[in-house]
């Protein structure tokens, strides 16, 4: 394993905005992403229960994930990233999200973002977007507006006022963004043309609001994004009307990132169950047995959880081995969509079973399990808020549509 001296800093001037950019280790390949992300793991698990407790945000964490160069790992070879596979991507986030789910969403929307400039993003924005992710800066995002009808419809506007680009609108669900350096949100241009566009953490006409208050993913901070006037960088302009018709593979990414947490979600569900029932369970009273490990009826069970996680575990790692098939080729609609069903089948069994192993953790441990002592109840509350991301009935209806009728997903970022 390599040296890992990505060390907690406690400085209080992270607890207010992100540091600017330090540099970063430049990680090589899958195999130092994959061991530098189990090495971060065990740093960030020791304090996953009390940050969960007490809804302490993990500034210090961040920083030490940023110094590790994870957040540049699909940088592509070409501009001086590791490139590394989808497979391996999802790998980390399943490590770094069983280790603490909250902490390990962070960086979603960054690898999302990333993602999309991948798909649409001039060779001049490509360049400058990468060169500044190789330096340390996060990419956090503005999502969708709250008080409409639907959540693709933006009011968000970004306007020219002389030579300036000034972005205005108010946006929630803005999962990194309070760690973020910059900011990207969709809106609307003067043309009414949907374009997504960066604003700088650090202007003045930016306000990040922690006002998340959910039950589960507590430490996210997926908050309020609020624009005034915002400055724009007109090269930090990605037109995506201009490619609604061209196939990529942001959506896909983006789901499989989430299938990820999930997975990790689940992970750390079943392996707390185990070490209770190992260490503090209580065998039932008909078994006539001295251990709760030694009852046949808890064996049957965790034994069903294991092989659907690790089915789970395969066929996530299955669908990233189809986007690096995919990637390696010009992408089609054919393909793109082969891509977002294999991400769906995925999604379905990683949202059932960390729903699954944090309801039963408590079935095989107990009622003892139950005390807020152990905060045992995080990966049921973990597990439920973020399976809400995107209906798993209609993954099942996107799977069922193309395998019966032929009928290609539609490519967004939920697909």
């Amino acid at each position: 394993m390599p040296q890992t001296n990505f060390a907690l800093a406690s400085d209080p001037e992270t607890q207010q905005r992100p540091r600017p950019p330090k540099p970063v280790h430049r990680i090589r390949d899958d195999r130092e992403a994959i061991e530098i992300a189990q090495a971060l793991a065990e740093t960030f698990k020791a304090g996953a229960s009390e940050r969960d407790r007490e809804r302490l945000l993990p500034w210090d964490e961040i920083e030490a994930y940023t110094a590790s160069g994870l957040g540049a790992i699909t940088v592509p070879r070409s501009h001086g990233g590791a490139g590394v596979s989808f497979e391996t991507l999802v790998k980390v986030f399943e490590i770094l999200c069983a280790a603490d789910p909250a902490l390990g969403q962070i960086p979603q929307n960054h690898f999302g973002v990333l993602a999309l400039v991948h798909d649409i993003g001039s060779e001049a924005q490509k360049a400058r977007v990468y060169a500044d992710v190789l330096a340390g800066y996060r990419i956090g995002n503005a999502g969708p507006e709250r008080k409409t009808k639907r959540v693709n419809i933006a009011t968000t506007r970004v306007e020219k006022h002389g030579e300036a680009l000034r972005l205005t609108g108010e946006r929630f669900y803005s999962t990194g963004s309070i760690f973020a350096h910059y900011i990207p949100t969709r809106a609307v241009d003067d043309e009414g043309r949907a374009v997504q566009v960066w604003a700088r953490r650090d202007d003045p006409g930016v306000t990040v609001v922690d006002d998340w208050n959910s039950f589960g993913q507590r430490t996210t901070a997926s908050g309020t994004v609020k624009f005034d006037n915002a400055n724009i960088d007109p090269l930090l302009v990605f037109p995506v009307y201009a490619f609604v018709d061209r196939p990529g593979l942001a959506g896909p990414i983006s789901q499989i990132i989430q299938a990820a947490i999930d997975v990790g979600i689940a992970r750390a569900a079943l392996e707390d169950a185990l070490v209770f029932v190992r260490e503090k369970a209580r065998p039932w009273m008909d078994s006539g047995l001295e251990r709760a490990v030694d009852d046949p009826t808890i064996i049957h069970e965790v034994g069903h959880l294991a092989t659907n996680l690790h089915a789970a575990q395969e066929i996530l790692y299955e669908a990233g081995r189809v986007l690096d098939a995919v990637a390696a080729e010009p992408v089609t609609a054919e393909s793109s969509a082969r891509a977002s069903v294999a991400v769906a089948e995925a999604k379905i069994l990683t949202t059932e079973i960390a729903l699954e192993a944090s309801e039963k953790l408590f079935d095989l441990a107990g009622s003892a399990a139950t005390r807020a002592a152990h905060n045992l109840d995080r990966h049921w509350r973990n597990a439920r808020v973020h399976t809400l991301h995107d209906p798993v009935r209609w993954k099942y209806h996107l799977i069922g549509n193309y395998e019966l009728n032929g009928i290609l997903p539609a490519r967004h970022q939920w697909n």
